[in-house]
């Protein structure tokens, strides 16, 4: 069974940062592109950023301020948030969109 685990989210202050990782087990990313979403309750599943091979994308709202990168040799993807604001607190998703694999999520809290 294909699984995700996301892991790294936590409680920061405005301005700070964390590192989320995502780790695939019984299968391999390396043809796949990885995607971050995110979620907060009552609102619907946001783009965040996805990666593949070179080809990067960012939400304009993370823009400058986020790094998506994988190493297809841990079979893991990461997303570096530096300069968090309130407004990015919600559930971090790391997932392969094509196959609807997603993982159980990691939650960030941005306080001002």
């Amino acid at each position: 069974q294909m699984e995700l685990l996301e892991s790294g989210g936590g409680s920061v202050q405005a301005g700070g940062s964390l590192s989320l990782s995502c780790v695939a087990s019984n299968f391999t990313i390396t043809k796949y592109r990885m995607s971050w979403y995110r979620q907060t309750p009552g609102k619907e599943r946001e783009f965040v950023a996805s990666i593949l091979g070179e080809e990067i994308n960012y939400a304009d709202s993370v823009k400058g301020r986020f790094t998506i990168s994988r190493d297809d040799d841990k079979n893991a993807a990461y997303l570096l948030m530096n300069n968090l604001k309130p407004a990015d607190t919600s559930v971090y998703y790391c997932g392969v969109r094509t196959l609807g694999h997603w993982g159980q999520g990691t939650l960030v809290t941005v306080s001002s």
